[in-house]
C-alpha cells in the first residue's frame, strides 16, 4: 500500500468563508483515518508583504513538500490552490491531468468577469499574470505536458486561447478511458463540478449536461491505474448553496477510488 497524507485548504480566493464547511466535513468523515494518513490543515502566514492567495499556496506547498514520502489528497475550496499543489510537488515535475466543467483557461485580457478563479490552469502553462508563480517561485508546465477533459463551458476568447495552445483537450470525460497518457508522473485535478449537477449539487458554478459520477470514477481510476499519479487536488463544492449528503458521499467515493487503484498498483 502507499503512504498518503491529506490536505485540507479551506481558503476560498486566499479568504476564508463563513458557512464554507465542505473541507471540515471531509476532514470530520474520517476518510484520512480510513486510509491510515495524517490530516494537515494549511497554516498561511497573512504577512502584509504578500498577496493573501499566494500565502495560502505556499502554505499548502510547504505542507506537501513536509510530507515528501507521501501521496497528496488535498481538499481544497478553490481550483487556484494548484498552485501550491504544483510547488509542493516540483521536485517530480509532474505533467497534469486535469478534470474540469471549465477551462480555467481565462487570462486578464480573456476574461470577462476578472475571476481568478477562471485563471489557474492558464497560469501553470505560463499564460496571463504570472505574478502567483513568480511568488512562489513556480516554473510553468509545458502546454503539451497538460490534459484537460471536459472544459464544456468556455468564454468565447477562453476557447480560441484553448483551440490555439498545445494542452490536449479531451471533450469527454470518458475518452480517459483509453487516451494515452503521459509516461512521467502525473498531478491530477479534479474539480467536482465536472460531475453533471444534477448528481452533483452545491456547486459555486453548475454546467449542465456534464457525466455522471460513474463516468468520472472510471476515468480516475484508469489514470490512478495506468499513470503514474504524485498527487491528486479536489477541488470542492461549496457548502453555502445546499445541505444535501451527496456532494460529500460523492467527493469520497472518487478519493476512495484513486487511493483504491494506486494500492492496487503498489501490491
Amino acid at each position: 500500500m502507499a503512504d498518503y497524507v491529506c490536505i485540507g485548504v479551506p481558503h476560498f480566493i486566499g479568504k476564508l468563508v463563513a458557512g464554507r464547511t465542505e473541507v471540515d466535513q471531509v476532514k470530520a468523515s474520517g476518510f484520512a483515518a480510513e486510509i491510515g494518513a495524517p490530516w494537515v490543515d494549511v497554516t498561511p502566514d497573512f504577512s502584509p508583504d504578500l498577496d493573501p492567495v499566494a500565502a495560502v499556496n505556499r502554505a499548502l506547498a510547504e505542507a506537501v513538500s513536509a510530507h515528501a514520502g507521501r501521496i497528496p489528497l488535498i481538499f481544497a475550496a478553490d481550483c487556484v490552490s494548484c498552485l501550491g499543489a504544483m510547488k509542493g510537488l516540483e521536485r517530480h515535475t509532474p505533467a497534469i491531468v486535469w478534470f474540469d466543467a471549465h477551462g480555467d483557461f481565462n487570462t486578464p485580457q480573456t476574461t470577462p468577469s476578472g475571476f481568478l478563479g477562471g485563471m489557474p490552469l492558464a497560469m501553470l502553462v505560463g499564460r496571463g499574470d504570472l505574478q502567483l508563480l513568480q511568488a512562489l517561485d513556480l516554473q510553468p508546465v509545458a502546454e503539451q505536458d497538460v490534459i484537460l477533459t471536459d472544459a464544456r463551458d468556455l468564454d468565447p476568447l477562453e476557447s480560441i486561447a484553448l483551440r490555439g495552445s498545445r494542452v490536449r483537450h479531451l471533450l469527454k470525460v470518458r475518452e480517459l478511458l483509453t487516451a494515452p497518457l503521459p509516461v512521467r508522473p502525473l498531478y491530477v485535478h479534479l474539480d467536482t463540478d465536472v460531475i453533471d449537477p444534477a448528481e452533483m449539487p452545491g456547486l459555486g458554478y453548475p454546467a449542465p449536461a456534464g457525466p455522471s459520477a460513474e463516468t468520472v470514477e472510471a476515468a480516475l481510476r484508469r489514470v490512478a491505474r495506468d499513470g503514474q499519479p504524485v498527487g491528486i487536488l479536489f477541488s470542492l463544492w461549496n457548502a453555502t448553496l445546499t445541505d444535501d449528503p451527496r456532494p460529500l458521499a460523492t467527493t469520497l467515493r472518487l478519493a476512495r477510488a484513486f487511493v483504491d487503484e494506486v494500492d492496487r498498483r503498489a501490491g
